[in-house]
């Protein structure tokens, strides 16, 4: 699939919100290099097995020590490639271990990971891109990086699945564009996501059970417990393994999704990267009516102590978000089960 000069045709509100004219400039230049960069990528998805064996490990790890597949390298270079025509002034990837300097003098910053859920790419499941961008601290690549996630001035991602999608804020809610194959081009199809405030489902890696700290591994109890447990409600469990799929799903529909720290060796902070993979989501998550924290902390509140440090992450609909926070902060929520308690719900 050969990708089009304009990939996308963003809304005329799109990042109205950002007095700087420049900047917003900058900002819908990057937009669309990196739509234009996701037509690319989503048409490899599309071919498959037909493309070559893309999910084959290349023999190489990123930096995190995730074992790299032929499609996450080609992914980044789709990016890179597309990105040399945007006013981008650094770049961090999770597949490369340190800050890309492109154009030092232009006014935006780029924290990506090119292909999340990589592993689900031979058995035909959503993969996606995820992105975070910042305004560049001038001079400072470390600066335009190390910061709150408050600081994005754009986030989203795009989500090779059934449709090729894009859900993206410039901080003034959220936007979902679809990619039009007739066209190649990504046309507004929602103008505004919201998250529903209540909904009963939860993902989580369940297989991990035996490794949570007790908070956890009681919410997911109480969740199991349905209508006669704590919750008074029954709970529909999740799991895609593809932080993409899930986000399009809560999004949409709403629940809560739970990465959390284990006692795993190295799993303390769980999996996903604060800078480009948990900041992206907290930012489309909030801006759409939702929470997202560590399962105490907010995540736009956090500062990473490098380019691919690592959180736990809990995001979705408000209620179920802040009642995570309450079996962390609240010991008699998963210490008490007396059958009295029991009969009460927490929901109703």
């Amino acid at each position: 699939m050969g990708s089009k000069v304009m990939a996308i045709r963003l809304s005329d509100r799109f990042a109205q919100n950002i007095p700087d004219d420049r900047l917003r400039l900058a900002l819908m230049q990057t937009v669309e290099a990196l739509a234009t960069a996701a037509v690319d990528i989503s048409g490899l998805c599309a071919m498959g097995p037909l493309a070559g064996a893309l999910g084959k490990a290349v023999g190489t790890e990123n930096t995190d020590g995730d074992e790299q597949k032929a499609l996450d390298v080609q992914a980044d270079d789709i990016v890179v490639t597309n990105l040399r025509k945007a006013p981008v002034a650094y770049y961090v990837s999770e597949e490369r271990d340190d800050i890309s300097t492109f154009e030092a003098s232009a006014p935006i910053s780029l924290a990506v990971d090119p292909l999340d859920g990589s592993s689900n790419i031979d058995t035909n499941v959503s993969v996606g891109t995820i992105f975070s961008i910042f305004q560049t601290v001038k001079d400072d690549p470390e600066g335009s990086f190390m910061r709150p996630g408050d600081e994005q001035i754009a986030a989203g991602c795009f989500v090779y699945g059934p449709q090729t999608a894009l859900l993206i804020t410039a901080g003034d809610g959220v936007e979902q564009y679809v990619l039009n194959p007739a066209t190649e081009t990504f046309e507004l199809a929602i103008p505004e996501t919201r998250i529903p405030v209540m909904a009963f489902e939860y993902a989580i890696n369940a297989s991990n059970d035996r490794h949570w700290a007790a908070p956890v591994k009681y919410l997911i109890d109480d969740f199991c417990a349905g209508e006669d447990g704590p919750m008074g409600k029954n709970f529909n469990m999740r799991w895609v393994a593809s932080l993409v799929a899930e986000a399009t799903r809560i999004l949409s529909r709403g629940g809560v999704f739970l990465y959390p720290g284990d006692d795993r060796k190295g799993y303390d902070q769980g999996r996903l990267r604060l800078l480009y993979e948990a900041a992206a989501m907290a930012m489309l998550t909030e801006q759409a009516g939702g929470e997202a924290t560590d399962g105490k902390v907010r995540i736009l509140d956090k500062t990473p102590q490098s380019i691919h440090a690592r959180t736990p992450l809990v995001f979705g609909s408000s209620d179920l978000v802040r009642l995570v926070g309450e079996y962390h902060a609240n010991p008699e929520l998963h210490e008490a089960r007396a059958p009295l308690f029991n009969q009460r719900g927490l929901f109703s």
